[in-house]
């Protein structure tokens, strides 16, 4: 835990630096003149939340992590996509290049070795088995494999934390919160598989990256003074993919740590669906919106709300089987779904 405390005093010293700068150059999201639907922040704040975790964690991982070519090819995903995030930060950004981006960052990591070669199966006892067909081929004097099913599955898998995670950072202290926790419960979790010679990196790692979003917090806390930015939600959902599948956590934890932004995401793709609209271009209609709009919730009670939720599911998470786990998830998607749905028929209701 060391390191968790070493990488929060790292952002939380670099943030008010990176503040200073974008304030000096102008990079700052003024509702007021970029005017979006999404935003709920009133004044011009900086969004360089993305260099701020992406230089603790670079930091603490060249220092005091051993490297290897798993390692290597994190930090260069992590790296794109602070690169992207930071020209985001001034430009604005298509969603297709940022999608693009996060899959050529998914694909790096997954071409190092790191993918899912089997999942628990939740039918039954043993696991079910993504590793054929394969691909065997030698690359620098080294056989390296193509597990088709796997990889393409760890590539998804990736580059949809990293979406719907963006997704759930509406409101000021939101995003680094429920990330921290979940991280620390994907670093414990990581410690049941000591077994495993990646699994020191990925549980130092985890702190590591908890400990930056987690400096990061008290700079994002409303008022915030900057936001993550799609930089600081890209990789924190790159991280709790990536981690997850290193930790030996994988699918079930992280979806039940994560299962209220993964349940906001697939209501909100199927909203935009519906209505012939983009899935990635974004709107008002996601959880955090409507506890906002319709219930009236201050922006500190929903990043309590989502902090909360994750440490609870977390602690849960510890304990529970499979099993347990999928009917956990499946209680907490459908109470978000039923809730978001009650809210759109609400609203029809009234227009009506």
């Amino acid at each position: 835990m060391s390191l968790f405390f070493l990488s929060f005093l790292l952002a939380f010293f670099l943030a008010p630096l990176v503040i200073a700068l974008y304030k000096r150059r102008g990079w700052l999201d003024d509702p007021r003149q970029n005017v979006h639907a999404k935003k709920t922040h009133q004044v011009a704040v900086p969004r360089g939340g993305g260099l701020v975790v992406f230089f603790a964690i670079l930091v603490c991982s060249l220092v005091f992590l051993q490297s290897d070519r798993y390692l290597l090819a994190i930090l260069a995903g992590a790296g794109i996509l602070a690169v992207v995030g930071f020209l985001d930060d001034i430009f604005d950004l298509h969603p297709v290049p940022r999608l693009i981006a996060n899959t050529f960052a998914a694909l790096l990591v997954v071409g190092s070795g790191i993918g899912i070669a089997y999942v628990s199966n939740p039918f039954g006892p043993g696991v079910l088995h993504l590793n054929q067909p394969q691909f065997s081929f030698l690359f620098l004097g080294e056989m390296r494999n193509i597990w088709f099913v796997a990889d393409l599955f760890a590539v998804f898998f990736i580059v949809w934390n990293i979406n719907i995670v963006n997704w759930s950072k509406g409101v000021d202290g939101q995003l680094p919160g429920f990330t921290a926790a979940a991280l620390v419960f994907i670093g414990l979790l990581s410690l049941k598989f000591g077994d495993d010679p990646t699994s020191f990196n990925a549980t130092r790692l985890a702190f590591i990256v908890a400990g930056a979003f987690a400096g990061l917090l008290p700079w994002n806390w409303y008022p915030q003074r900057i936001m993550p930015g799609y930089g600081g939600g890209s990789l924190a959902g790159f991280f709790l993919g990536v981690l997850a599948i290193l930790s030996g956590a994988k699918l079930a934890t992280t979806l039940m740590v994560l299962a209220i932004p993964t349940a906001d995401a697939v209501f909100t793709i199927a909203r935009r669906l519906r209505a012939g609209k983009s899935p990635f271009w974004g709107d008002r209609g996601h959880l955090h919106h409507k506890l906002f709009d319709t219930f009236g919730w201050s922006r500190q009670k929903i990043a309590i709300f989502y902090g909360t939720t994750s440490i609870a599911l977390g602690v849960l998470s510890l304990y529970l089987n499979t099993v347990g786990k999928l009917i956990t998830i499946v209680i907490t998607m459908s109470l978000v779904f039923g809730l978001l749905l009650w809210v759109k028929i609400k609203k029809s209701t009234q227009k009506t």
